[in-house]
């Protein structure tokens, strides 16, 4: 039987595509879990046996991706936050035994069960928002064992919600208490034991790294990524936060899918980003408010280079506790001087380049994925424009209506 095949008629449609076009009067047609064609309406190809869903005009574009979460973990680091509202430093509670470390023994004393069941809200939060594709890393573990715990609930969470979840390890977040001042052994051991065996049970798509002066140098990283590489596994790195050592040209070298963070970044980072096929340049706009930075991404370098930029999340229960991809939308557009529409951009095609899926998802065109969203706006302005409201009319993942959040299309 061949799959259904449904007309999305009468919409304004924002494409996201390399084209930079708006269709007034746009239709879409699927056949099950793909988009076989977009465009103006009055072209739209005979689909008599088509059945047909009549948007009133409202504005469609690709499902949002969030590109860069830690989604998964237990417990929260409240107290961490009012220690920084007192003028400590992210960097003074880390070297402290805080920070990671602090989520690190939280992640170990839980079970399974329990991690699905604290992290199961926050994806909800972004679905809610018309988010269908999440990146979750691991990196509150740093054993075999609970680094394979983070990304088994990761995993279930993709099977047990209608989203695509890309798993990445993270395992180099920071140096655990069991290799403290043996840090170049702790990334041999991730690099040859850890990697291919998480591989093996098809727990990871890519892997990242912290590059900093609290965590892992660049020649950590390097081997890291080296090991990665030559087991055909994708890599992204951590850069730039709150030092510049190099990483994100390291990275760029080794054709990494993003450089994330950025702060400390530079022209040499900017060119690198902006050459053909270079990494994403993934901001967190996030965890940038929520530490209190004083030094932003160089936005208008990357944007001069040619640079792709990301927005994302950074969910997490240290620098960025929040679910929210529109809010990141907005602090992105306030915070780092990006326009409504690089905003729009950050969160679908480039997003959708950062974990690796630009040819099946982050636009509406033919042969992508069919999951995008209807939205109650005006004008895809209103996306990085409205604060603690949600103007997410129904979202469409795989050809289908979601019905789990009572939508109606």
């Amino acid at each position: 039987m061949d799959p259904p095949l449904k007309l999305w008629r009468n919409a304004q449609l924002a494409p996201c595509d390399a084209s930079g076009g708006r269709i007034a009067r746009g239709a879409l047609l699927t056949r099950g879990a793909r988009i076989e064609w977009v465009g103006e309406e009055a072209a739209l190809p005979a689909a008599t046996a088509a059945e047909v869903h009549d948007l009133a005009g409202a504005w469609v574009t690709p499902a949002l991706i969030d590109c860069h979460t830690h989604l998964v973990f237990a417990g929260n680091r409240a107290p961490e936050y009012a220690e920084r509202l007192r003028g400590v430093s992210y960097e003074q509670i880390a070297r402290a035994g805080g920070g990671i470390l602090a989520s690190v023994r939280a992640v170990r004393e839980a079970s399974e069960a329990q991690l699905f069941a604290e992290s199961a809200p926050r994806l909800a939060a972004l679905l809610a928002e018309g988010v269908t594709t999440v990146e979750i890393k691991s990196g509150y573990g740093l054993t075999l064992a609970d680094e394979a715990k983070m990304l088994r609930v990761a995993r279930e969470l993709g099977r047990a919600f209608p989203v695509t979840v890309r798993t990445t390890l993270l395992a180099a977040h920071t140096v655990p208490p069991e290799y403290r001042g043996r840090a170049d052994e702790y990334i041999e051991v991730i690099a040859r034991e850890w990697l291919p065996a998480l591989l093996a049970e098809g727990l990871v798509d890519a892997v990242d790294v912290f590059c900093e002066n609290i965590a892992f140098s660049v020649a950590q990283a390097q081997r890291l990524f080296s090991a990665a590489r030559a087991l055909g596994v994708a890599v992204k790195i951590h850069a730039e936060q709150l030092t510049n050592l190099g990483g994100t040209l390291m990275a760029a070298r080794h054709a990494a899918l993003s450089c994330d963070h950025l702060e400390y970044s530079g022209p040499a980072e900017a060119a690198a980003l902006g050459a053909s096929g270079a990494p994403v340049a993934v901001l967190l706009p996030v965890a940038f408010y929520c530490l209190a930075a004083d030094r932003k991404p160089p936005v208008a370098a990357l944007r001069a280079a040619g640079a792709a930029l990301a927005v994302a999340s950074d969910c997490n229960p240290g620098s960025a506790p929040g679910a929210s991809l529109l809010t990141a939308m907005s602090m992105a557009t306030r915070l780092f001087g990006l326009t409504s529409e690089e905003a729009l951009l950050g969160v679908t095609r480039h997003a959708a380049r950062a974990l690796g899926l630009a040819a099946e998802r982050g636009t509406l065109a033919a042969g992508a994925a069919a999951d995008f969203v209807v939205w109650n706006v005006r004008s895809p302005d209103e996306l990085g424009y409205w604060i603690g409201f949600n103007p997410r009319r129904t979202v469409v993942r795989a050809g289908e209506v979601l019905r789990w959040s009572n939508q109606t299309s």
